[in-house]
């Protein structure tokens, strides 16, 4: 290999914009390697040819791309490369949304400040007894446990126009889930509920049916009632980490699957321990394969290497598939370094994103 007619990994990063070290994660990430690398020294060589590509990703990254989504436009054909796009601009739209609803959020509380009033009403709202119970038991699993981390060791609950959103994360998986309001709510409402008062609330809901359940939160403070019996509780007062941008994605696959198949397929399949780095919390990884006729096989985790593979904590899927408490669920994946999503079909609005694990 002649590495005169190459570039060296300097001169790649100096003319594509990318740096050195943007350029070895790209290449460990599977995204975009060197067409040469020097058995001895280890040095990585491009081809001229590739420095289009480099320049392309260079552009991509700058309006925020993520990788998955740069392997599909380098790698897929003209059609797929306009539709990720087209699903990125969508992303970056809806993102500049929720910041204009943020920043009003913002001025409202900055005049709260300002002109202090008390008490301070947030919200006084209603919803049905059993719409409510289906919605916690969606997003309950995904309850983060963390001591250092009150702000996720609860669930978020946001109503907008006619609905209430339900949201709950530990970082390695996300739950939302919505409930119809009966009527619209009085007030903004964006709070965080602590586990224990959801954990105390859900009791009351069984056997109630239809029967309203008001919830109002009165400065810090917090109320549901189910016909005669009250729960009492303070809310959270931290920022909720924004899920917004996550539950946009791209799937690159969608599949139809029966939950009891699934679990069956999950509980014979063998499993790789893994031991997370962020926390030292060992877990049983399963991995996830797609054929070419677009079917799901749990795989060997220590199989080959070859096509997709998506590594996921087995726990948490088989959560995710209770919680929905249905026989059918679609599943989708975008790849080995993407969130893979829960869906059900009977209801668009509940489902979950599970972080994927690297199998590396």
């Amino acid at each position: 290999m002649e590495s005169s007619v190459m570039h060296s990994i300097g001169e790649m990063a100096r003319d594509s914009g990318l740096s050195v070290s943007a350029l070895r994660f790209y290449d460990g990430a599977g995204v975009f390697g060197p067409a040469w690398v020097d058995p001895q020294s280890g040095y990585r060589w491009y081809a001229p040819e590739q420095l289009a590509d480099a320049r392309l990703i260079a552009r991509l990254r700058r309006v925020g791309m993520p990788l998955a989504d740069i392997s599909r436009v380098l790698g897929g054909p003209a059609g797929t490369a306009r539709q990720v796009l087209d699903g990125h601009l969508r992303r970056l739209e809806d993102g500049l949304a929720d910041a204009r609803r943020e920043l009003s959020t913002v001025r409202t509380l900055l005049d709260q400040r300002e002109n202090p009033m008390s008490p301070i009403t947030v919200a006084r709202l209603t919803v049905q007894a059993r719409e409510l119970a289906a919605a916690l038991d969606a997003v309950r699993f995904a309850v983060g446990t963390d001591p250092g981390q009150p702000a996720v060791s609860g669930v978020l609950l946001e109503a907008e126009a006619a609905v209430l959103r339900l949201v709950a994360t530990d970082r390695y998986r996300l739950a939302v889930a919505q409930a119809p309001l009966e009527g619209p709510a009085e007030g903004t409402a964006s709070v965080i509920v602590p586990t224990g008062f959801v954990d105390e609330l859900r009791p009351l809901l069984d056997g109630a049916g239809a029967r309203p359940v008001r919830l109002v939160v009165e400065g810090d403070r917090l109320i549901a009632t189910v016909e005669d019996r009250a729960v009492l509780g303070e809310r959270i007062d931290q920022d909720y980490p924004d899920y917004r941008p996550l539950i946009r994605l791209e799937p690159t696959h969608r599949l139809h699957l029966d939950a009891a198949e699934l679990r069956g397929a999950l509980a014979g399949a063998a499993t790789r321990n893994v031991v997370r780095s962020q926390d030292g919390a060992a877990c049983e990884v399963s991995v996830l394969t797609v054929s070419a006729d677009g079917s799901l096989t749990v795989a060997d985790p220590e199989g080959p290497a070859d096509g997709l593979r998506v590594g996921v904590n087995r726990d948490f899927l088989l959560e995710a598939v209770a919680a929905g408490g249905a026989d059918q669920l679609v599943l989708e994946l975008g790849g080995p370094i993407a969130p893979l999503a829960v869906r059900f079909p009977d209801r668009a609005e509940t489902f979950s994103l599970l972080m994927p694990t690297t199998l590396t």
